[in-house]
Parts: C-alpha cells; structure tokens; sequence
C-alpha cells in the first residue's frame, strides 16, 4: 500500500468489475418509475440519517478507513453549519465487512435516510434491491461498472465515481495532444477490458486517429496480442488492463513498444518499479480517476481519524454525504423519496427535481448556478433563490437522468526511468447531462 499523501495518491487499488449477473441488474427491486425525476411529497420525521455500507474485506479492507473518516467529517461539518433544519445530522452505526444485503438490511431497520456505499461494483445489485424496495436512495462512491448505469433502482442508485468508459476519451486525448495519429488498443477479456476499449476506439475515430490494430488477451498469454500491436507500428499503444497488466507490458516490451509509445488504463495503473525491464515504461502515462486530494481536506480527514493512512474514495464519500444533505436542505425534508427527488438538482445536473410539495424548484436551481465547494456556502445560495450547484473534493458531479456523473476529473501520471509514476496533470470528461 502506498501512503495517500505521495505523489501516487489517487492510486486506486483494483476491483472486480463483474456485476450480479444480468437477472440481478433487470429484476432487482420491482420499483417502478424514476425517483430521481418524479414529484415527492414530504414525508420525513426532522432528523436526516445518513448509513454507511462498508463492504471491504481482507486486502482491501483498509478502504474502509477512509470512507469512514469522510462520511464522519463531511457530517460534522454538516452539524457545524446548523444540521438539517436545526437539527443534528445523524451518522447511523456500521458493522464493517458484513456481507452488503446484511447491512443494507441493517440500516433500512435504522431508519436511514440515504445510505453511503458500497466500494465493490459487484455488491451493488444486493444494496440496491433492498434499498430501493425501502425507497431509500444509495449513493456509492466507487462503483464503476458500466453496466451499472441501468440497473433497475427505480431512480434511487447514484454514484459519485465515474463509469470506467469515461475514461475512454481522456486515453484517446492523451495520445493525440503527444502527436499520435494512429493507436492500437490491447485489452484484456471481461466487461472492463471491451467496454473501456470501445470507448476508447470511439474517442479515437471522434478525434480524427486511425485504430490500426485491436486486440484482446487473457492475462498471462498477450504475446500473439502484443506482437500484433507492434506489427501494426502505430504510434500509441493503449493497454486497458487489470491483473494481466504486467504481463501484458513485458510483453510489449518484447515486441519493441516501450516508454513514451504506452499509455495505460486505471487498472493497469501501479509501481511497476524493477518488475519491469529498465525503462521498459520510461515516458509512459496513465489516468487514474479523481484528483489528488488537496492538502486542506486531508488535514481534516487526519482531524477526524488520527491513524488514516489512505484516502482512497475519500473524497467521493464526503462529497456524497455533502449531496444527500443538500438535496434534502433544497427538499426541505429529509425522506429518502424526497433526497432522491432533488439529488440532480442540487448536483448541477439538468435530468430535473421537484420540490417537497411536487412544485419545481426555481429555475436558477435546475439550470445549474455558479458553483458552490460546501454545504455552508451551498445554503447560502439556496436562501439567496440563486439555488444550489455542488462541486466539491472530487470535483463537479452533475448527476444525468441515471444517477450517473457527468462530468470526471483524472489525474494523469508519467513514468520515469525506474518506472515509477508522478502525477503530471489533470484531465476532464465531460458530456452532456441526459
């Protein structure tokens, strides 16, 4: 692990992206039509909870920290600005590593309000299911999966990480700013890999670059793949790939692509360091989503939790806590249909919300004002009429009609001759909101 505060700090450490299976994402709640869209009438009782699904086990359960220590900063700042109403925001228990169905169980039992959660894309079919039915909605800071994008929720799932094909047009936009005109795109089987490169080649065409060459490997076996894409001489290689990255690489190396000519995906993103051949990766780039946490936000994560020693989604749950209480501020109530209602809204984003009563929203409030980066600042817009624009730690967000950002921020790395990456730069993709 490496620490959050060096240079490699936005590294995010690499999940499954395979989803429930295709029953799970269609049939999952039976919640008919679009909470994110539709009229809500208040309902709640005065006090917002707020609950946390914490999925993360062995290896990866030092992301639990993190996402704790934001969701408790983000509420204390929350209180310290008046709560919701007047009253304390409150932020509901949570049994770290139980299985997610358990704990969403757990929180509806709670009362929750909105639930925070999970990390794992493969575990949000089962919060989902049980939330929905509970018409409370979820909001997961780092669920990627593409698929996920119409899952059935009924309007209640949101997500403050992006897709992994919103990646697919910085990769394209790097390769061409270094002068590319053609690329060839190796990528490794499952969903991630064809739906990162699709993305990717689409970007590419849009751009004015030739694919000259596509292929896809199995980790551990991308020689043929490999020594393809270096038949085809084009002048970029995109290499979108998780467990099979390194392989992968050395075998790029052996077909006499090195350095400045490789750009990588997320998931092939790491200190590849002496694993790799001297130089092997000399010049190469890669994007890993969101920005460096600045310096003031990780002050006052370590305020909240002394020990933390990652920040890994941090800033996506803080921004997500931030969100479901400025939606239910915009409401003026603090049920999950009425959050769920005024999420879009108070995001930036032009999908649509209704107020509490089922009236909409002043206009300034749905066309997007100028950005606000608190939940004290973002009140005081609101009690001005000029409405509410979150763009917070992890940047703007805009959720579109599916409860999905439309606009991420990456930061970009360059290796150097050790292999080792430094972050060099900030790119965003945006799209319309829909």
């Amino acid at each position: 692990m490496k620490h959050p505060f060096s240079s490699a700090a936005a590294i995010r450490p690499l999940f499954a992206a395979a989803l429930c299976g295709t029953l799970a994402l269609t049939a999952c709640s039976g919640v008919t039509g679009n909470a994110r869209t539709e009229p809500a009438e208040a309902s709640g009782d005065g006090t917002l909870r707020v609950g946390l699904i914490l999925d993360n086990t062995g290896a990866n359960g030092f992301l639990n920290g993190p996402q704790r220590a934001a969701a408790k900063l983000a509420v204390k700042e929350i209180n310290a600005a008046g709560g919701h109403k007047g009253r304390q925001v409150e932020l509901l228990p949570v049994e770290a590593g139980v299985d997610t169905a358990s704990q969403a169980q757990a929180l509806v039992q709670a009362k929750a309000d909105v639930v925070i959660g999970p990390t794992d894309s493969s575990h949000a079919a089962a919060a989902v299911d049980i939330l929905s039915r509970a018409r409370t909605p979820l909001i997961s800071p780092a669920n990627t999966a593409a698929a996920l994008s119409s899952i059935a929720s009924g309007g209640y799932y949101f997500r403050t990480a992006a897709a992994d094909v919103a990646q697919g047009p910085v990769l394209a936009k790097l390769a061409k700013d270094a002068g590319a005109a053609t690329i060839s795109v190796l990528y490794q089987e499952g969903s991630y890999g064809k739906d990162v490169s699709a993305a990717v080649s689409a970007a590419a065409k849009q751009a004015g670059l030739d694919v000259a060459a596509s292929g896809e490997f199995t980790p551990g076996e991308a020689g043929e793949a490999a020594r393809e894409a270096g038949e085809a001489k084009a002048d970029a290689v995109i290499l979108i790939a998780r467990d099979g990255a390194q392989g992968a690489l050395a075998e790029l190396n052996n077909a006499g692509i090195a350095g400045s000519r490789i750009i990588l995906s997320d998931g092939a993103f790491a200190r590849y360091g002496s694993k790799l051949g001297a130089k092997a990766l000399d010049g190469a780039r890669a994007v890993v989503p969101g920005q460096l946490p600045s310096a003031g936000f990780q002050e006052r994560l370590l305020a909240v939790d002394g020990k933390l020693k990652d920040v890994s989604f941090a800033a996506e749950t803080y921004d997500a806590v931030t969100l479901a209480a400025l939606a239910a501020a915009n409401a003026e109530d603090d049920a999950g249909r009425s959050i769920a209602a005024n999420l879009v809204s108070v995001s930036g984003g032009t999908a649509g919300a209704s107020s509490a009563s089922g009236a909409p929203r002043a206009s300034g409030a749905i066309l997007a004002p100028a950005g606000c980066p608190s939940y004290k600042e973002c009140l005081g817009g609101l009690r001005a009429g000029t409405g509410i624009n979150y763009d917070g730690e992890s940047g703007p967000v805009a959720f579109d009609a599916n409860g999905d950002i439309t606009s991420a921020t990456f930061t970009v790395f360059t290796y150097g001759a050790d292999n080792i990456p430094t972050a060099t730069g900030v790119e965003t993709a945006g799209r319309a909101a829909g």
